[in-house]
């Protein structure tokens, strides 16, 4: 199914999907026709969600956020075309306002952001998962920080070339975004997408990557992380097993570990997640927008 959006007299085809917003070709006579502002609500964007912004190579000098130069990448299969990845965070409940700097000048581009109605979960854990001692909640923030450290880095060597792949075949239970709730406490929102998993069940990585971080941690249990460069990482958690180490490669397929209930778990699965310029979005949709470039 396709939407169509309007923009300076041209109709460009929309995926109803909402991620591949533009594909701009600038005219100067065209400039001064009217900003661009996507605020229909066919074309908003939940909070959590990946927008994909695509241009043409020489349509666009800069694209601002509060001043702020975006990073542009390469399309993955049209070398006329290049694309800005945009995670719009949980927390973002209001519209975005960029604006793109084309030679001297500067032009507004808005983007709808309709906040999503998260679920919100009710999860029983041991009391120490739930209310950690003084010493345990250092390690938490240790960890965290440590993991902020690494979404910070933007590599600049893409590591993959085809669509990624879900970790495996089995039943989402707990989706992106769900309020937790631990014994009878809000804690966090959830970051990630959890997969039916018993024990020993083979996760597989969605791509190609490099092995970031490979190690035992309180919340996440065993946990690998990948970078797929360009500021794409995949994070897989609850593990029971791994053979992975810092700095190996990653294949698109090869298995990553095996499944478990390491970590603040209520039961086995495996958590699986992508953070994209050290914000965590929702992995089902990044996932459909990043494979929508090769169609």
């Amino acid at each position: 199914m396709y939407a169509y959006l309007k923009i300076f007299g041209m109709i460009l085809p929309m995926k109803k999907f909402k991620f591949i917003l533009l594909i701009i070709s600038f005219l100067p006579t065209l400039f001064f026709a009217k900003s661009i502002s996507l605020q229909e609500e066919a074309f908003a964007f939940g909070n959590g969600e990946l927008a994909i912004l695509e241009f043409e190579k020489d349509s666009i000098d800069k694209l601002l956020d509060n001043n702020r130069s975006l990073r542009f990448v390469a399309h993955p299969t049209n070398d006329k075309m290049k694309i800005v990845f945009y995670p719009i965070s949980y927390y973002k409940t209001s519209n975005i306002n960029l604006e793109m700097l084309v030679k001297d000048s500067k032009f507004p581009l808005a983007l709808n952001v309709k906040p999503k109605e998260y679920k919100k979960e009710i999860l029983k854990v041991e009391a120490s998962k739930a209310t950690p001692s003084e010493e345990i909640s250092k390690r938490i923030k240790a960890e965290a920080e440590e993991a902020g450290k690494i979404y910070s880095i933007v590599t600049n060597q893409r590591y993959w070339d085809s669509p990624f792949i879900f970790p495996m075949e089995s039943e989402i239970t707990s989706g992106y975004g769900n309020a937790r709730v631990f014994n009878g406490v809000v804690k966090s929102y959830h970051a990630g997408t959890d997969f039916r998993a018993p024990i020993g069940s083979s996760v597989y990585s969605t791509n190609r990557g490099k092995v970031v971080l490979a190690k035992d941690r309180y919340l996440a249990g065993l946990s690998v992380v990948l970078d797929h460069g360009e500021g794409i990482y995949s994070c897989y958690f609850h593990l029971s097993q791994t053979d992975l180490q810092v700095g190996d490669i990653v294949e698109k397929g090869e298995l990553i570990g095996l499944s478990g209930n390491s970590g603040r778990v209520t039961g086995p699965h495996l958590h699986f997640s992508i953070v994209i310029n050290g914000t965590a979005v929702n992995a089902v949709h990044a996932i459909g927008a990043i494979n929508a470039l090769f169609h």
